[in-house]
C-alpha cells in the first residue's frame, strides 16, 4: 500500500458488496468458461486431423498456347524512312494488308532506274560471254589448222630429208667410182710415164694420159664437194624439221594459251553475270520490302515508331500486332524445389485478375471462382528470375470454361494440387520448413509392394 493517506485498514474488508467481485468469483461463470474452452480444445484437436490438400502457389499471366498466336512486333529487314501509314492503332488487318510504306536511306539504292541499269549490265555481260565463246571456237579452229599444217610441213621436210640422204648415197657412190677411175688413171699415167721415159711411147700419149689424170682428179674433187654439199643439205633438212617442230609447237602453245585465257575470261564474265543477276534479284526483292504487310489476321496494338520521316535501322521494331485467333493459356513460374512435384498432365487451379474468387488453398472443393488448368509444358532450363516456367492450358475435364473476356497479359494466380495430408502434418511441415510430399500415396503403395 502506498502511504497516500493517514487512513488504515485492519485487513477485514468485505468485497462481496462489490459487483465486479461477485461476477469474478461466481462459480457458475467459471464452469461455463471451462466448458467452452474444453469444447474449443476438442474441436481444435479434431480439426488437426482434417484432410488438407498440399498446394504449390505461384503467380503468372495469361498468354497463348502456341508461339505464333502471341503478340508480335513487325520489323523491317532493311533500314529506311517512314513515308506513309495506312492503318491506325486498334484497326483490324488481314494477312497481306499493307500497314505502312517506307523509303530508302542508303545512297546506293536512290537511283529510280536501278533495276533497268542493272538489267542492261547483265545483257552487256551476257553478250560478252557469247563473244568469248565465239572467240574460243575460232581459236580452236586455228589450233586444228595449225596441227594439220604442222603434220604436212613435217612430212614435206622429212621427204627433203630423205632426198638429202639418198643424194648423199648417190654422191658417195659417184665419188667411189671416181676414186676408182682416179687410181686407174694414176696407174696408167705411171706406166705411160715409164714407157715415155724409155722412149716407147710418144710425148702425145704421155700428155694425153697426164691430161686424163688431171681430169679424173678434178672430177673426184668435184664429187667430194658435191658430197659435202649433200651432207650440208641433210643437216639443213634436219634443222628444218627441228625448226618446224619448234615453230609449230610455239604456235600451238600460244593458241592453246589464248584459248585458256579466253575460257578464263568467259568464266569470269559469267561470274559477273551471276553476281549482277543476284544483285538484280536482291534489288527486286528490296523494292517489295518498301511496303510492310501484315503477316496474319489481327489487330494493330501499338505503333512503336510513328512519325512520318523517322528513320530506323534494319531489324528495329516498327509496330505491334495481336493475332485475331488464339488459344488461351497461362504462363507461371515455380521454385526449383517444387519442380519435381509437377509433371505434364497435372491439374492446376487458376484464379484470374478481375474475376472474384474465394480461395481455400487446403480445401480446393470449397473454393469458388477458380478454373481448372492442365500442365502442357515444363521448361527444361531455369529462367532469368531463378524459377522454372510452366505453361498451362484449359483443362477439358473442368466443368467451367475459362472466361471469354480474358486478354493476353492479364495476371493470374495458380495452385497446383498435391497430396492430401492431415492439418497437423501440414503445420508441422511448414514449421520445420520441409517441402511437400514428393510422392502421392498411391505411388508409395506401389513402391512398397515392389520392395516386398
Amino acid at each position: 500500500m502506498l502511504n497516500l493517506s493517514n487512513s488504515e485498514t485492519d485487513g477485514n474488508v468485505n468485497f462481496s458488496k462489490f459487483k465486479a467481485y461477485s461476477s469474478i468469483v461466481n462459480k457458475s461463470v467459471h464452469r461455463l468458461l471451462s466448458k467452452i474452452l474444453l469444447v474449443f480444445s476438442i474441436f481444435l484437436i479434431i480439426l488437426l486431423f482434417f484432410p488438407w490438400t498440399q498446394t504449390i502457389e505461384s503467380k503468372g499471366y495469361v498468354t497463348t498456347l502456341r508461339p505464333g498466336q502471341r503478340p508480335q512486333t513487325l520489323q523491317s529487314p532493311i533500314p529506311g524512312k517512314i513515308e506513309e501509314w495506312y492503318v491506325s492503332e486498334g484497326d483490324y488487318v488481314e494477312k497481306g494488308d499493307t500497314i505502312l510504306r517506307i523509303s530508302e536511306v542508303k545512297d546506293q539504292y536512290f537511283d529510280p532506274k536501278l533495276l533497268e541499269r542493272t538489267g542492261d549490265q547483265i545483257n552487256s555481260k551476257a553478250n560478252s560471254v557469247k563473244a568469248y565463246e565465239q572467240k574460243t571456237e575460232a581459236l580452236r579452229d586455228q589450233l586444228a589448222s595449225a596441227r594439220q599444217e604442222r603434220v604436212l610441213k613435217l612430212e614435206q621436210t622429212k621427204n627433203k630429208l630423205k632426198q638429202a640422204k639418198l643424194k648423199i648415197v648417190s654422191d658417195s657412190i659417184s665419188l667411189k667410182a671416181s676414186e676408182v677411175n682416179l687410181s686407174i688413171a694414176i696407174k696408167q699415167y705411171d706406166r705411160i710415164k715409164e714407157l715415155y721415159e724409155e722412149g716407147l711411147k710418144s710425148r702425145l700419149d704421155y700428155e694425153t694420159k697426164q691430161s686424163k689424170l688431171q681430169e679424173t682428179q678434178a672430177k673426184v674433187i668435184d664429187l667430194e664437194s658435191k658430197l659435202l654439199t649433200s651432207k650440208n643439205e641433210l643437216l639443213n633438212a634436219r634443222m628444218e624439221v627441228n625448226r618446224i617442230e619448234a615453230e609449230y609447237a610455239n604456235k600451238i602453245s600460244k593458241i592453246e594459251s589464248d584459248i585458256s585465257t579466253t575460257i578464263s575470261t568467259r568464266l569470269d564474265t559469267q561470274v559477273q553475270v551471276s553476281k549482277l543477276e543476284n544483285s538484280l534479284s536482291n534489288y527486286e526483292i528490296r523494292r517489295g520490302l518498301y511496303f510492310i504487310q501484315a503477316p496474319l489476321d489481327g489487330y494493330i496494338n501499338k505503333a512503336i515508331i510513328s512519325g512520318i520521316g523517322e528513320t530506323f535501322k534494319e531489324g528495329e521494331k516498327l509496330v505491334n500486332i495481336m493475332p485475331k485467333s488464339f488459344e488461351i493459356a497461362v504462363e507461371t513460374y515455380v521454385d526449383p524445389i517444387d519442380l519435381p512435384l509437377l509433371g505434364v498432365g497435372d491439374h492446376i487451379r487458376v484464379q484470374f485478375d478481375g474475376w472474384p474468387a474465394i480461395v481455400f488453398s487446403g480445401w480446393p472443393n470449397a473454393s469458388y471462382g477458380t478454373y481448372g488448368g492442365k500442365v502442357v509444358a515444363i521448361e527444361n532450363f531455369i529462367s532469368d528470375n531463378g524459377k522454372y516456367r510452366i505453361l498451362l492450358a484449359p483443362d477439358p475435364e473442368n466443368e467451367h470454361d475459362w472466361p471469354d473476356a480474358l486478354r493476353v497479359g492479364s495476371g493470374a494466380r495458380t495452385m497446383a494440387l498435391l497430396e492430401d495430408v492431415p492439418i497437423w502434418y501440414e503445420l508441422w511441415r511448414k514449421l520445420n520448413g520441409f517441402p511437400p510430399n514428393y510422392y502421392p500415396k498411391s505411388q508409395q503403395k506401389e513402391t512398397d509392394k515392389k520392395s516386398k
